[in-house]
């Protein structure tokens, strides 16, 4: 069992557990929460954590099954009862610590085609802490000899107090059927209101790259150069999951289904050796 990481910078806490999906089991500013945070050494399962890494994809494949290039590729139903396979593998293994310091850390991860993803890849994560923010970086190399479609993205879940508000600009939002699969692209501007009262489970596109969530506690600013976001929150949840991903969910096999271009949805098709990279940072301060 590896020893989870733990960076300071000023009042800012945040405690990394890399053999549990790489996640970060908590973030604090002065003992505060900023996501749903539980101390390293007492978190046991990274779907209570409060971010996990989403790679190489986003959200769901649907129905487990991964069309691409003229062939399905089964893969594992991991979310019981769930019929899809969600959040890509990262989320689920173990991650290699590189390097760590007061402030930084890089951890690693090296997949080899399995049942849950047919493809080659390695990836990393960076975590650097400011005294009032967090910044991630995630990287996806495709080490497959043939083309692969990827996905990246991060799965925080900020606290979501009685009086939190949230906002952020937005172009498109994607439908959902009752399978949880994307239906269509409706117009949108994207979100402004209070949380108690918000329920949402949503992909939207054309996103600024900026969240806005603040309450009587603390301000907080998401902040990504990806241009969607998925959005999760109900009035009976305590967290609100905001989620900035490079693709619409379900996008790989919509490519195949509808014929849409991996560039309208997101998609990232990495030849051999070929990497991807993206960024996010979450600002806080109190109220």
């Amino acid at each position: 069992m590896q020893t989870p990481v733990t960076l300071r910078s000023a009042e800012l806490l945040c405690e990394i557990k890399p053999e549990l999906g790489g996640c970060i089991s908590g973030l604090w500013l002065d003992g505060i929460p900023v996501l749903r945070s539980t101390q390293a050494s007492d978190l046991h399962s990274v779907r209570q954590s409060a971010s996990y890494p989403l790679v190489p994809f986003s959200n769901r494949v649907g129905n487990a099954t991964l069309q691409w290039q003229g062939t399905d590729h089964p893969l594992v139903k991991n979310w019981a009862p769930d019929p899809h396979s969600i959040h890509g593998v990262g989320w689920e293994r173990p991650w290699t610590v590189l390097e760590a310091s007061d402030a930084f850390a890089l951890l690693s991860y090296e997949h080899r085609a399995d049942a849950a993803w047919p493809f080659d890849f390695d990836t990393s994560q960076a975590f650097k802490l400011e005294d009032h923010a967090l910044e991630m970086s995630l990287s996806i190399t495709n080490q497959s000899t043939i083309s692969a479609p990827v996905g990246l993205g991060w799965h925080p879940y900020f606290v979501k107090r009685a009086d939190a508000r949230v906002h952020f600009d937005a172009a498109g939002r994607w439908e959902m059927g009752s399978d949880k699969l994307p239906t269509h692209r409706g117009s949108s501007t994207g979100v402004d209101g209070d949380c108690a009262t918000l329920e949402v489970d949503h992909c939207f596109d054309g996103w600024n790259g900026v969240v806005q969530l603040h309450d009587s506690l603390l301000r907080m600013r998401v902040v990504s150069g990806l241009s969607r976001l998925v959005v999760y929150t109900t009035p009976e949840r305590d967290t609100i999951a905001i989620e900035p991903v490079s693709h619409v969910n379900d996008a790989m096999n919509r490519m195949a289904q509808t014929g849409d271009a991996a560039q309208d949805l997101g998609v990232c098709i990495l030849q051999p050796g070929q990497t991807f990279s993206c960024t996010m940072r979450i600002e806080v301060e109190r109220a």
